[in-house]
Parts: C-alpha cells; sequence; structure tokens
C-alpha cells in the first residue's frame, strides 16, 4: 500500500511503504535552504529516498575512511596501540561497508539498523581491547529508526541494539583472556549513545516536523474554509441581484415595449394620444433607471457614508403600500386590474415587503406576456396568523389552454425568483392552474404570536404583536 500527497512545494508526494508498516514520506516540509538543496538533488537527478540515501552512504564512507586513517596514523601511535595486517584490513573493511546500509535507511529502517549493527560487532571483534571504533553509521541508522518509527518501536529496536556491541566485547574478552568490565562498560554505554539517544533526537525531530505541518494543513484548511464563504457568498448575492434586474426588466421594460407599439400606431392617427404615450414612456424610462441606480448602489462602496438617506436612490425597496401605483403603470398599459385588501393592514419586515411587491410585479409581467388582455385581480388579505397575496388571471381572450403551456415554459429566472424571495422570508409560494385556464400565483407568510409572556418569542417577520 502506498500513500500520496502534496507537499508546500507544491509537488506531489508519495509513501512508500517499508518492513515495519510506516509509510515515508519522500518529499517533506522543508525550510528555505534545505529546499533549495533538494531542488539542487532534484537537478541531479536524485529524486529517490534510495538515490538520496546511496549519496549520503557514498558521503559517509568517505568520511569513514578519512577517519580511519586519522585513526592510524595518530592515535594508534600516541597510544601506544598496535594492529596486526589481518585486523587492520577487517577493521578498515567492517568501518567502510558499516555505511553502505544506510542505502536503505528510509525503506527499510530495520534492515539498516542491523546491517549497521552486525557490522559494528565486526569492527569490535577485530579492534584492540583499549580502542572503540564506530559512530556516523550507527548514529544515523538509530537517527532514522527514531524519525520514521513509533517512539515505543523506536526504542525497543535501538534499545535492542545497544547492548549488541557489549556482547561480542565481552565473548571477544572471554575468547582472548583479557579484562572483561572496562571494554563491555564502554560499549554498552558507547551503544546506549549512538542508538537510543539517537532515537530520542530523531523521534522529536519527526514529531516537530508533523506538527509544523499540521499547522500549515490546517492554515490552507482556513484559507479555503474562507475562500468558499466568500464565493458563496458573491454568488448569493449575484443571485439576488439577478432577481432584482429580472423583476425591473419584466415589469418595466415590457410596458416601454407595449407602449412603444400603441405610440406607433397613434402617431398619425391621434397626436395627442401619441404625445400623452411619449410622455408616460419618459416617466417609466425614467423609473427604471432610478431602480437600476438602486440596484447598482448596492454594489457601489461609498467610505465614509453617513447612512441610509443621504443618497435618494439608497431609499428602500417598495412593497404592498406601493401596489396601488403599480396597478395604475398596469392599468396605464391597457391592462384589466383590480385589487382587493381585506383585513387590517400591519407593518411587515422591508425584506417580506419587498418580496410581496416582487412577486405581484413579476405575477403582473407573466400575466401581460402570457395572457396579454387577460383581467388580472391581485387580492391582499391580512388575517391574524397569515397575510397572503395571490394574483389571478382568466384565460387569454381567443385562446382555448393557457394555463398548461405556461406552467411548462415559464419555469425561468421569474417563477425561480419568486421562490427563491418566499424561501427567503418563510413564506409558502403556490403556483397552479385556475378552473377557467388562468393562472394563480399565491404568496403566503405565516405570522407568530406569543402564546404567553414566559414564552421566548419565536422570529416574525411582522409587526404588530407578533414576536
Amino acid at each position: 500500500m502506498s500513500t500520496t500527497g502534496r507537499s508546500s512545494t507544491g509537488r506531489p508526494t508519495t509513501g512508500r511503504p517499508t518492513t515495519d508498516g510506516h509509510a515515508v514520506l519522500d518529499d517533506l516540509t522543508l525550510p528555505v535552504r534545505p529546499r533549495r538543496f533538494d531542488e539542487l538533488l532534484n537537478r541531479a537527478g536524485l529524486t529517490s529516498p534510495v538515490s538520496r540515501d546511496a549519496l549520503l552512504a557514498a558521503v559517509v564512507l568517505i568520511l569513514t575512511a578519512v577517519l580511519l586513517l586519522g585513526l592510524f596514523e595518530i592515535v594508534l601511535g600516541a597510544e601506544g596501540l598496535t594492529l596486526g595486517p589481518v585486523q587492520g584490513v577487517v577493521l578498515t573493511v567492517g568501518a567502510c561497508v558499516q555505511a553502505l546500509p544506510l542505502v536503505l535507511r528510509r525503506v527499510r529502517p530495520v534492515l539498516c539498523l542491523a546491517l549497521v549493527v552486525a557490522c559494528q560487532v565486526v569492527i569490535v571483534m577485530a579492534s584492540p581491547d583499549d580502542l572503540s571504533v564506530g559512530g556516523i553509521p550507527q548514529i544515523i541508522a538509530g537517527y532514522t529508526v527514531g524519525t520514521l518509527l513509533p517512539i515505543r518501536r523506536a526504542l525497543a529496536v535501538t534499545g535492542a541494539a545497544a547492548p549488541v556491541a557489549a556482547l561480542a566485547a565481552a565473548a571477544t574478552a572471554l575468547v582472548t583472556g583479557n579484562d572483561l568490565l572496562v571494554p563491555v562498560l564502554n560499549h554498552l554505554a558507547s551503544g546506549l549513545i549512538t542508538y537510543v539517544v539517537s532515537a530520542l533526537v530523531g523521534n522529536t525531530v519527526a514529531t516537530r516536523r508533523n506538527y509544523t505541518e499540521l499547522v500549515r494543513l490546517r492554515a490552507a484548511e482556513v484559507v479555503r474554509t474562507q475562500e468558499a464563504t466568500t464565493q458563496a457568498a458573491v454568488f448569493a448575492e449575484r443571485s439576488r441581484m439577478a432577481r432584482e434586474l429580472h423583476d425591473v426588466a419584466a415589469h418595466h421594460l415590457s410596458g416601454l415595449v407595449v407602449q412603444a407599439a400603441a405610440v406607433e400606431r397613434q402617431i398619425d392617427s391621434d397626436p395627442e394620444a401619441a404625445k400623452q404615450g411619449t410622455a408616460w414612456i419618459r416617466g417609466q424610462g425614467k423609473e427604471t433607471l432610478d431602480s437600476l441606480r438602486l440596484i447598482v448602489g448596492v454594489l457601489r462602496e461609498r467610505p465614509g457614508s453617513g447612512g441610509p438617506g443621504e443618497d435618494p436612490h439608497d431609499a428602500p425597496p417598495p412593497g404592498l403600500g406601493a401596489l396601488d401605483d403599480l396597478v395604475r403603470s398596469a392599468r396605464a398599459l391597457g391592462d384589466t386590474v383590480d385589487l382587493d385588501r381585506t383585513g387590517r393592514p400591519r407593518p411587515l419586515a422591508p425584506i417580506a415587503d419587498a418580496a410581496f411587491y416582487r412577486v405581484a410585479q413579476e405575477s403582473l409581467s407573466n400575466a401581460r406576456q402570457h395572457a396579454p388582455g387577460a383581467p388580472v385581480r391581485i387580492a391582499v388579505r391580512f388575517e391574524d396568523r397569515e397575510v397572503a397575496l395571490e394574483v389571478t388571471n382568466e384565460r387569454a381572450p381567443g385562446r382555448t389552454s393557457s394555463g398548461t403551456a405556461r406552467g411548462s415554459d415559464r419555469q425561468g429566472m421569474g417563477l425561480i425568483g419568486m421562490g427563491e424571495r418566499a424561501h427567503l422570508v418563510g413564506a409558502t409560494l403556490s403556483t397552479d392552474t385556475t378552473p377557467d385556464g388562468g393562472w394563480r400565483v399565491r404568496l403566503a407568510l405565516p405570522l407568530y404570536r406569543e402564546v404567553t409572556t414566559a414564552t421566548p418569542a419565536r422570529p416574525a417577520l411582522a409587526e404588530g404583536g407578533q414576536g
């Protein structure tokens, strides 16, 4: 099994399994300088863990040879120790070969440590009793085990490796008849330092590295969450603006087109009526521009604004109180529209009030487009537990059926926008055909009242006793 991920440098990371069941990442999160060295190795073609560890083994081999040269030339002479020809060859070969298992340190860490320990046994047996040779490969192997394995297993493995050299020294001393205590203690202390302490250091480094990577991942997740939230807010605002623009275009511009066609027919036969029509078009055009300014004004940034009211285009959108003007505008276009109000009017929240107005406006525009000439009735009912708006148009004159066809081809921004407005304020929108082939749109907003003074009030979109 292998694991894949992505490093902080943007390159994919590949997890390779080891004999110990631990996945080794090819690429780690590195600071700036190690990252540059990492890029240098990549340019040299050393991209896999084995190839890079082979380079490390070669460097350690050279350093070991240099240290052995200093050992033979300086230390032995200064201490008065001598090595036989065979003993010197075995010691040199064992010390140099001990660096080769480092090639496997990241893909087979336990096997690497075992081979290093085996070479150390040969070195101990070939060394004089008063001389301890070893160091670099042992430290690297112990450090790697601590880095890649869980702390308990790393301590168990390195703890088992630490006394091996001491046991080899004890066996050698028993065979040669030399002193036993000093060599054993010397190699035991050396094994604990080179294996166990190195494993602890490696585990500390790995823990710190994992913590840094976790912090980086959490920071990246926070950034992604903020971006997603921002994008969702932008999308919601765009949808709202699209609904507003659709309402303005569907109502005002369709009326302008109808009135312009009437003026075109009257310009020769009835110039006075044509003048009145052009004046109405001019007024509707100004109203359309005002509506567009109101919508676009939401997108404009006004730093230092003193609040609403300073700009005349920052006025709130119309509500149920503006239905009379809406009906007059529709009648001016030649539509037959009746407005009926029942119940005691009560103020609604601005967003709910605007939703009722926009639904009525859209319903009139749809009736003018899909059932031209058909009478339209707008009914507003204020009841104890709900406020309802119902817009019903009869079948268009000269048509045998209008509702079914219209129900299938009007699933555009009009009905979708009305449904979204209803959902936004917690209202219920229903649309259906009437028995005579017309069309009915009904928007109902429930009103919640407080049952007792001790009962927490539910949020409501209307005033006048609603909690």
